[in-house]
């Protein structure tokens, strides 16, 4: 079981970056990807989160409205567009299977967390 994060970057505030969960060794068909970032010192949080099947989602309060997350199964992915991005968002950002539901997301992540993508949000 695999999971890669990646499409991070520097992006200025009110910029957009999309980044993307490669899955392997299992199928997104089953299980629900979350996405969670952090920030040196500070505790990991969840941000979204999607269902097996893409049947819902959830997403934490400072990112609605800004973030979408969605599932491609063909490809056994699952992305998260981030827009109108604040200096706030800058962290790194990990993908991990979670459960999911519409009011919330487990934080425990069944695989570990692997590397993540570093996100920077700065002019």
């Amino acid at each position: 079981v695999q999971l890669q994060a990646s499409g991070g970057g520097l992006v200025q505030p009110g910029g957009s970056l999309r980044l993307s969960c490669a899955a392997s060794g299992f199928s997104l068909d089953y299980y629900a990807i979350g996405w969670f970032r952090q920030v040196p010192g500070k505790e990991r949080e969840g941000v979204s989160c999607i269902s097996s099947r893409g049947r819902f989602t959830y997403y934490r309060d400072s990112v609605k409205g800004r973030f979408t997350i969605s599932g491609d199964n063909a490809k056994n992915t699952v992305n998260l567009q981030m827009n109108m991005l604040k200096p706030d968002d800058t962290a790194v950002y990990y993908c991990a299977r979670v459960p999911c539901d519409p009011q919330g997301m487990g934080e425990v992540s069944l695989d570990g967390w692997g590397q993540g993508t570093q996100v920077t949000v700065s002019s």
